[in-house]
């Protein structure tokens, strides 16, 4: 290369550092850094709803019950929720590639952690390095969505995200039950730590923060607020915490029965294996993977948020009380509830985009991480309470084998037993739908 080619690659130059830098905003390079964050957002999710189905395996392990189980499950997500609070701004500073590199490897080292462990201390410092890996994923999809996308596809590609979740959540039923079944809890985790290694490795190769010369590329640290302002601020709007709680309610139902509760529950109330009792459960997944675009794409049309998530709250209210309340539920009617609890909650993804909307430019990123932040942290209060509710209900049963032996000291419950629990679900939801007829809205609404 001549020296003067070298002095227009300096400092100040306007030429592009190398092919990535050529790329613009909606092409096929923007979808492919987008793709690698959602994967990312899947595979946090993937670890998400992963305990599900080891529920007996982990119980009979660590020698555990329903509320120990269910803080272990919950140590995904007290990490996740307290590193939301600072993400939103710190993507805005160190950036979403190095985050999320740094991040899956932490969770990879974290599956493996969790795997080997002989003792209930690790397995729960491997759930913890897991939830912390896991914690960049969805607001990392987001901000890469928002600078290499124009305004008017973020509702889709937020909806698309937990899309992608979803489907990988899905996985996380059904198939890891069987692989479960076949091969161990310690080898899927395994096969965890190792998927999240190499997809650090292909977003650290890959992925740029923003297109070359754009105005989030040229954007100085001298023109953003600081920190901890951005935090204050956003801590400081009321509109911020009811987005919210309107967010989290949506998303327990979600978060208890996929994430944790709902394929045991199925097992006691139909008498299932629990590979199918997990594919039926993940279509709650599936109704999310579905609902979520869906909304988003919806809200995107009409330019409002506010009537999308009333409806979604309603419908999510109204399947919880079915499921509760209504004896002796045929197995296709439990079924076709939880795809529309999953349906109506994935409407929860409008949430997002109402965010960029009503509140000041400047503290987005940290009203985003208080969002998410009390998102995931209704699966970390709702799952352990439910559990000790399914606690405080034994009636000393242990898990026995085909041969009538007992099996490790496994609880058992009834059907009855989680339904009585499921109603700390319902009151949360119904505090949300309360919440979401007083959202402010953009644009006149029709509710």
């Amino acid at each position: 290369m001549s020296a003067k080619a070298v002095k227009t690659r300096g400092a100040g130059s306007k030429m592009p550092k190398d092919w990535f830098d050529h790329q613009e905003k909606g092409g096929f390079y923007a979808a492919l850094i987008w793709s690698l964050a959602a994967l990312s957002f899947g595979y946090a999710f993937f670890h998400r709803v992963a305990p599900s189905v080891m529920v007996s395996d982990l119980m009979t392990e660590f020698a555990i019950g329903g509320a120990m189980l269910g803080m272990l499950s919950a140590l995904y997500f007290y990490p996740y929720v307290l590193l939301q609070i600072p993400l939103g701004a710190l993507l805005e500073t160190v950036g979403a590639r190095l985050l999320l590199t740094l991040a899956l490897s932490c969770a990879g080292a974290g599956s493996i952690i969790f795997g080997l462990a002989e003792s209930l201390y690790i397995a729960y410092l491997g759930r913890v390095l897991i939830g912390v890996g896991c914690g960049v994923g969805f607001l990392g999809s987001l901000a890469l969505a928002s600078r290499w996308f124009p305004p008017s596809r973020f509702g889709l590609l937020a909806g698309l995200t937990m899309f992608i979740g979803m489907g990988s959540g899905m996985l996380a039923q059904g198939p890891l039950a069987l692989f479960v079944e076949s091969y161990g809890w310690r080898t899927s985790l395994f096969m965890l730590g190792a998927t999240g290694f190499i997809l650090a490795t292909a977003i650290f190769v890959l992925v740029r923060n923003a297109p070359f010369g754009s105005a989030d590329e040229k954007a100085k640290k001298a023109d953003r607020l600081p920190l901890l302002q951005v935090l204050k601020q956003a801590a400081q709007t009321i509109e911020v915490w009811k987005i919210s709680l309107v967010a989290a309610t949506m998303s327990g139902p979600m978060l208890v029965l996929g994430g944790l509760w709902g394929t045991p529950y199925m097992m006691a109330a139909y008498d299932l294996a629990r590979p199918e009792a997990a594919f039926l459960v993940s279509l709650l997944l599936l109704g999310w993977a579905v609902g979520a675009p869906f909304g988003g794409w919806l809200s995107d049309r009409i330019g409002k948020r506010r009537p999308i998530l009333i409806c979604g709250s309603a419908l999510v209210c109204l399947s919880l009380a079915v499921l509760i309340f209504v004896p002796d539920l045929a197995l296709s009617l439990s079924v076709a509830l939880f795809v529309l609890i999953g349906l109506a909650g994935g409407f929860m993804a409008c949430c997002f985009a109402l965010v960029r909307e009503v509140i000041p430019a400047q503290i987005i990123g940290g009203a985003t991480g208080i969002v998410n932040s009390l998102t995931v942290a209704s699966g970390a209060v709702l799952q352990p309470l439910v559990g000790l509710m399914l606690d405080l209900q034994w009636r000393g049963d242990l898990q026995g084998n085909l041969q009538g032996e007992l099996q490790g000291n496994a609880p058992v419950y009834n059907a009855s037993d989680y339904r009585t629990a499921f109603i700390l679900v319902l009151v949360s939801a119904t505090l949300g739908l309360i919440m979401c007829l007083r959202l402010k809205e953009t644009k006149k609404s029709v509710f």
